[in-house]
Order: C-alpha cells, then sequence, then structure tokens
C-alpha cells in the first residue's frame, strides 16, 4: 500500500465516522526494515494496514494502537531492542513518550508517531426555525459533527447529542426515541412551563426522562438564536463528563473495545488479542503469541516455556 492509498483509506475511515490510529515511522537507529515516512493505520478490530517494520514491531504498534483508541490521546512509541527501559509501555520522562523493549528487533530501534484519529461528537438537531439553524452553525464551529435530522429518521448508534427545537412539532417521538436509545445528552428547546409539560407526558420511565435536559442550555440569559445555541453547548461542554460515561458503543468493528492482552510465553512480548492473533490451544487455556517464529518455537517444544 502506497502512501496515496493509505491517506485515501484514512479519508474513507473519516467519511465514515470509524476511528483509527495513524502509524508513522519518524526515526530509525539500523538495522531495520523500516524506513522513515514509512506509515500504516491501526483499526479499532486490530487491523494494522501498511507498514511500519516486520511481524514484531508491527505487533508492537498494534498493541498502542488499540490503546490510543481508548485513550484517544496520541504518543511517540519507541521500540528498541534494550533491556533497561523500565518495562514493557513504560512512560518516558518525557511526555508523551512510550518506549517497549521489543527482544524480537534485529538490533535497531524504531521511534513512531500514533496519532489518535477519532471521529468528532454527533449531534442531531431537530427543527428548521432560526435557533436550530443556530446550533447548527455554532455546533460545527466548535468541531461537532452537527447535522439536521428529521422525526422518524433512524438514530444512528454513536449519537453523542440529540437537540429536539421544533418549537412543539412532533417533540414527544423524538425524545422517547432518543432517550429509548440512550443517547448522553438530550435537549429540547422550550420555556420552563411546557417543557414540563412535555416530559410529563412522555411514555418513558422516570431514570430515562430525568436525562431530558428542559429548558436546554445554562441560563445565560440568552436572547438571540446564536445565544441559545450558545447556551446548549455550554451545557453540553459543562456535562461532557457524564455524557462521556453514558456514551455507547458504535456498531461494528467501529467501536473501540477494551483491548485484549496477553504475553507471547516465548518472547514475553505482550500482545493484543484480535481474531487474527496467532494462538495454539492447550488443556490449560489457549496461547497467544507476537508472530510465526514464537508460535513455531512454541510448538515444537512447549515444555521449554511451561514456566511462562
Amino acid at each position: 500500500m502506497t502512501n496515496t492509498e493509505l491517506l485515501n483509506r484514512a479519508d474513507v475511515l473519516r467519511h465514515g465516522r470509524t476511528p483509527f490510529v495513524l502509524a508513522t515511522v519518524v526515526h530509525v537507529e539500523r538495522p531495520t526494515s523500516a524506513r522513515p515516512g514509512d506509515s500504516a493505520l491501526v483499526l479499532p478490530d486490530g487491523t494494522v494496514e501498511g507498514f511500519v517494520g516486520g511481524t514484531c514491531a508491527e505487533t508492537t504498534v498494534q498493541l498502542q494502537g488499540l490503546r490510543v483508541l481508548e485513550t484517544g490521546e496520541s504518543l511517540l512509541l519507541r521500540i528498541t531492542p534494550a533491556a533497561d527501559t523500565g518495562g514493557e509501555g513504560a512512560r518516558d520522562p518525557v511526555e508523551g513518550l512510550v518506549t517497549v523493549a521489543n527482544p524480537c528487533l534485529s538490533g535497531g530501534t524504531l521511534d513512531i508517531f500514533l496519532e489518535a484519529n477519532l471521529p468528532p461528537a454527533l449531534a442531531y438537531v431537530y427543527g428548521h426555525a432560526p435557533i436550530a439553524r443556530a446550533l447548527l452553525d455554532v455546533g460545527r464551529v466548535l468541531g461537532l459533527d452537527a447535522r439536521p435530522a428529521s422525526p422518524g429518521e433512524p438514530l444512528p448508534p454513536d449519537l453523542d447529542v440529540v437537540v429536539v427545537a421544533t418549537h412543539g412539532r412532533d417533540e414527544e417521538k423524538v425524545l422517547i426515541e432518543a432517550a429509548r436509545s440512550g443517547v448522553p445528552y438530550i435537549g429540547l428547546v422550550a420555556s420552563p412551563k411546557r417543557g414540563a409539560a412535555v416530559l410529563a407526558g412522555l411514555d418513558v420511565s422516570e431514570e430515562r426522562r430525568a436525562r431530558i435536559h428542559t429548558p436546554a442550555g445554562l441560563d445565560i440569559g440568552a436572547r438571540t438564536p446564536a445565544e441559545i445555541a450558545l447556551s446548549v453547548y455550554a451545557e453540553i461542554i459543562a456535562l461532557r463528563p457524564q455524557v462521556a460515561r453514558a456514551a455507547r458503543p458504535a456498531a461494528g468493528s467501529a467501536a473501540p473495545q477494551a483491548v485484549a492482552e496477553n504475553v507471547d510465553p516465548v518472547c514475553g512480548m505482550t500482545v493484543a488479542i484480535t481474531p487474527a492473533t496467532l494462538s495454539l490451544d492447550l488443556a490449560a487455556g489457549r496461547v497467544y503469541f507476537c508472530g510465526p517464529g514464537c508460535q513455531h518455537a512454541f510448538a515444537d517444544d512447549p515444555s521449554r516455556y511451561a514456566h511462562a
């Protein structure tokens, strides 16, 4: 895969709201098979597309890339055969640098920048009046993926925000569907009196009803549509920690999941457990390997690695 093909693939993933990590080799100390500028993509299912070195280097990039997808924080990864790195995946005193001892390397060192590419928060705005238009404009300025929506439109599984500003039209149906779907933030633009009346008439549990914010937004004395939109996003930002904890996973492989890990009994490397990870089934359980070399060595003499 050429760099152009890789970048085109990255664009497809962004448009599809699929999170990924772009891994780029920025420095090498030979002997290594990778060169500065080599790059690869790490997908949520552990797939690595591109080239950043041999099997062992790729295995380390895969594991660290999946961890980056969990945290959303980019980092500089140093893969080195040195044994005095302070442990697997140890964070250096230099902020943002992680050093991993890789005994499989041929003797060189790789510095690889892992850049997190996570889709922006997805917001559905209902309504066509000035406040709804302002919610779309302000949301996009803030970096959200703010989209106009219509009642009856299916809610995507990675939807973060629903704001209803329809001024009394089709509110109940949208609010009920959003509440039952577990959308992290649901706001209804209405006066306190009308908002309370709408909530009281919703066919949802008290717990779900309590998660609908109305009047949507913080009380900042907003008057104009833009100011009202600003107050709504101010509330979303203020509730961001709770919203993040309540966020639902996206459908299929697009959702970053907790990284399952195991230790290769032959070389001692920590590897991510994915559908493609090499393994062998034993009576005591399944054993995972960083590459075919370790798998073959274990299969030839399992008793040699029984202590591991």
